[in-house]
């Protein structure tokens, strides 16, 4: 008993206000970390696009020797970002899949390494015009502050958990300029779950972060649509219209995405750390011809509502931002598809919009009630979280007057995705990378290590309402602790389980990733 009372993981249950203030705190400071690191991330972003548009501008008039060194550049871009994604695999693509694997146990990240590697790839692929998103490095990079604190200052592996979830929902609130979505994101995405401890901690870093955010690049939300009314009761019809649309072509993002993720890795001829290239070559043309593909996109959402696109432009805008953004990411290099997949949804709603007043005469003061209606939709449709694609748009375009229309329509994209079985792509992309790696190549653990999972007990699953000694638990496990509301329960065989209860297991970090599924489904979390 005496090792008991000295163990810090121990110590942790048994003292649980403690621990959640605790590692609310220690939020806070990642959150303040991961902020600055984010804003560095975001600006050298911005001042990149900005440099590119001016450059293009030049390139279109100073002849032919110019343009040949610059499409020479995005070729040496192109290698260094394969060599970058070669050396560091933790750093290709968008990192939430990573993020989400390293929490489950399933992989293992060098938070330096992808520090480094992360923030260089990403400005240079995302800079030179790609289309790829801010959102999924922020993410990762703030998962890898969050990990860095808890590796340098020695912290226990439960904890980890907690900090690196912090710095997960810091980065995205800082991208984003979303608090309250990051802190969603960290329960309805990453964790699949909700979890009073991973709640605090998440808020108090998105806050944080949001403040150093704020006060760099100020006090506005990243879209800004002036002339957005609040949608009448008698539209609402058409919202189920655009949800069907919508969950159709998340459905169809999600597939063609692995799709040509698998055509990268079937080109047998060209080496891994070339693949960049064709896609910035191509960002290259399209600079000449249709630079408003050109890197997320955030610029051309902006521009729906003041530049009158007829429905032909709308659908050469929108087909070929699909098509580039498949490519861009399919090469492997650093960047998301939150940014990207808004801008798909965007144009959608904007022929919707066009194609209701056209033939159903519906007002035109809505269409841009449509372009960020949708938006949610297809977040919904692809991530397959639609309280956070409705909260994030919300805060993306700073008003709260829409959460009804926002929700209506995302759950009825989310509805027909369900119907269609279609998977979450983040769940898709992170089965991807676990089975490239294969069980033989899958990190190694400390041996005889033991750490802390936890579950949610769901109302109607298989142990709502049984008791301890009623359950086939994982081999190699022991339940150490219920807590239910703000009362802690130390367990035996004739303690019944009730929904909302969440349940404590201390198994060996090794088995982790296997324990952790078998309790998931026991206790009826959606799988992760």
């Amino acid at each position: 008993m005496g090792v008991i009372k000295k163990s810090t993981i121990y110590h942790d249950i048994f003292h649980w206000k403690d621990f959640r203030l605790k590692v609310f705190v220690e939020g806070s400071i990642i959150g303040l970390l991961a902020g600055i690191l984010t804003v560095m991330f975001r600006y050298s972003l911005e001042l990149l696009g900005n440099l590119r548009g001016e450059l293009y501008g030049f390139l279109k008039t100073g002849g032919v020797i110019p343009i040949v060194i610059w499409f020479a550049v995005l070729s040496l871009i192109g290698v260094i970002v394969g060599v970058i994604v070669k050396r560091d695999p933790m750093a290709r693509g968008s990192g939430i899949p990573e993020v989400e694997g390293i929490l489950a146990g399933q992989l293992k990240m060098n938070w330096p390494s992808v520090i480094a590697s992360k923030f260089v790839g990403g400005v240079l692929a995302i800079g030179a015009g790609l289309s790829l998103g801010r959102e999924g490095p922020s993410i990762q990079l703030g998962a890898a502050v969050g990990q860095g604190f808890s590796r340098l200052l020695g912290r226990y592996r439960i904890e980890e958990k907690y900090l690196i979830t912090s710095g997960a929902s810091a980065g995205l609130a800082a991208a984003f300029n979303a608090p309250l979505a990051g802190a969603i994101f960290a329960l309805e995405e990453v964790h699949k779950t909700f979890s009073p401890a991973i709640l605090m901690s998440a808020v108090a870093a998105s806050l944080t972060s949001d403040f150093v955010t704020e006060w760099v690049f100020g006090m506005k939300p990243i879209f800004n649509f002036h002339a957005l009314m609040v949608l009448p009761f008698n539209y609402y019809g058409y919202l189920i219209g655009l949800g069907i649309i919508t969950g159709l072509f998340g459905v169809l993002f999600n597939r063609i995405l692995v799709k040509t993720l698998n055509t990268y890795d079937s080109i047998a001829f060209l080496p891994k750390s070339l693949a960049p290239i064709f896609p910035l070559i191509v960002g290259g043309i399209l600079g000449f011809v249709l630079p408003q593909t050109l890197g997320g996109g955030h610029g051309l959402i902006n521009s729906l509502d003041k530049i009158q696109f007829s429905i032909m432009m709308l659908l050469i805008l929108l087909v070929v931002k699909f098509a580039f953004t498949m490519i861009s990411y399919g090469s492997g290099v650093p960047g998301g598809i939150f940014l990207p997949l808004l801008v798909i949804g965007a144009l959608t709603g904007d022929i919707y919009g066009h194609i209701i007043v056209r033939y159903f005469y519906a007002n035109p003061l809505y269409i841009t009630n449509f372009i960020v209606l949708a938006m949610a939709a297809y977040f919904a449709a692809i991530v397959k979280a639609p309280i956070t694609g409705s909260i994030l748009i919300t805060e993306m375009t700073g008003s709260f007057q829409h959460l009804l229309a926002l929700m209506a329509v995302s759950m009825t994209a989310y509805i027909i995705t369900d119907i269609l079985n279609s998977k979450p792509i983040y769940e898709e992309l992170l089965h991807r990378v676990l089975a490239k790696r294969g069980k033989q190549n899958l990190p190694a653990h400390d041996k005889g290590r033991k750490v802390i999972t936890e579950a949610s007990v769901c109302l109607g699953s298989e142990l709502d309402g049984k008791r301890i000694k009623e359950v086939s638990w994982p081999a190699r496990s022991l339940i150490v602790s219920i807590r239910r509301g703000e009362a802690e329960i130390i367990p035996n065989g004739e303690t019944k389980i009730m929904a909302g209860d969440n349940i404590y297991t201390l198994v060996d970090e090794e088995q982790i990733g296997q324990v952790k599924a078998a309790l998931g489904r026991l206790a009826g979390e959606p799988d992760s």
